[in-house]
């Protein structure tokens, strides 16, 4: 059953330990992720996006934390779904491969029609709201699955949200901020200059998750300055000093630029060792960001199901309020956890793609 307003807080509040105020509150909002990589086990090992899985045998570690059912059931009004390029391919290949996989994703998505709708602007979004459905807006991890420019205007149209630039490898467009390499950091490259130009023509955002520090300060030059940078999934250095968090610095500049930053929960990423974390660690990045940038430059961008290792009590999209619940006891207010958990996005959508 989908959660509605219509049934009882009080039994649900107490099977997620959180608060009546904090659940009411997360019904009340929009609640929009910038980042699910479920169609990655699609594609690998044929996971159903449409069929309700459980835990598994690794407890959600890894995947099996989202699925269409569970996504409706959790109440997620919208999420970017990505297709995240294979970088073994050759260059053709990859641009093959992601001109296949739009239509594969796509025509998956969209035969859910109880449930979901494909959408690529901010009144498409309010019109399937206003019907009950879930929003899919699409994206591109690892923008090397375009390094051709020759197929840039027939792969990239305004289905596409965005695009990360790099993913966990280096390629013809620039430098990731993986540290396994022994090279000095070059930054992009002047197709990958080129090729985020032409995302801002298309309106396409551009997305810094997974960028060096010198490739994501080189998108700053060709990057249109009437338009947001987004980085859909990181965590933050200041709490947790790590190569795949983002300084302040770099908060401050995709904020400048009028864009938002993505959280996600991978427990590695945002604390000492290897174990999972709990949700209140999570709460700790976000609250942070809101701190330093204001709410509406930040955002949730799980990487749910792209290979992370989710909080202990927070493993699926299922115990998403408890997110809730811990933003409030970071003191963070209903009008700061509006805006994470959907309002930034909104703002930067009916800016971008009205």
């Amino acid at each position: 059953m989908h959660l509605t307003r219509s049934q009882p807080l009080q039994k649900w509040a107490r099977e997620l330990s959180v608060s009546e105020h904090a659940l009411d509150l997360y019904l009340s909002c929009d609640i929009i992720d910038l980042h699910v990589d479920s169609y990655i086990w699609t594609r690998c090992v044929g996971y159903r996006l449409d069929v309700r899985h459980g835990p598994g045998l690794l407890s959600a570690r890894h995947y099996r934390q989202v699925d269409i059912p569970r996504i409706r059931d959790a109440r997620i009004t919208g999420a970017t779904w990505v297709i995240t390029t294979n970088p073994w391919r050759t260059r053709k290949g990859r641009a093959r491969a992601i001109a296949r996989n739009i239509e594969k994703l796509t025509t998956i998505l969209e035969s859910q029609t109880d449930d979901i709708r494909v959408v690529r602007t901010h009144a498409e979004y309010c019109e399937a709201k206003s019907q009950g459905l879930h929003s899919a807006f699409l994206g591109i991890q690892g923008g090397n699955a375009v390094e051709e420019p020759a197929c840039w205007s027939s792969v990239l149209d305004q289905r596409l949200l965005r695009i990360t630039l790099m993913h966990l490898t280096s390629s013809g467009l620039g430098r990731t901020s993986t540290p396994l390499h022994f090279d000095a950091d070059r930054g992009l490259s002047r197709n990958g200059h080129e090729l985020i130009q032409f995302l801002n023509s298309k309106r396409i955002l551009v997305d810094l998750a997974h960028a060096s520090k010198r490739a994501f300060s080189d998108a700053f030059e060709s990057h249109d300055k009437s338009l947001p940078l987004i980085v859909s999934h990181t965590g933050v250095d200041a709490v947790h000093r790590h190569w795949r968090n983002l300084t302040d610095s770099q908060l401050r500049a995709v904020a400048d630029s009028g864009g938002i930053v993505g959280i996600f929960y991978h427990s590695p990423f945002l604390k000492p060792g290897f174990g999972r974390c709990s949700v209140s660690v999570v709460a700790k990045h976000i609250a942070h960001a809101v701190r330093l940038l204001g709410a509406s430059h930040v955002a949730i961008g799980s990487d749910w199901d792209g290979n992370i290792i989710t909080p202990k009590d927070m493993p699926t999209c299922l115990e998403l309020p408890r997110l809730v619940q811990a933003l409030l006891e970071e003191q963070l207010s209903d009008d700061d956890i509006r805006w994470v958990l959907g309002a930034s996005f909104l703002r930067l959508l009916r800016w971008v793609r009205p």
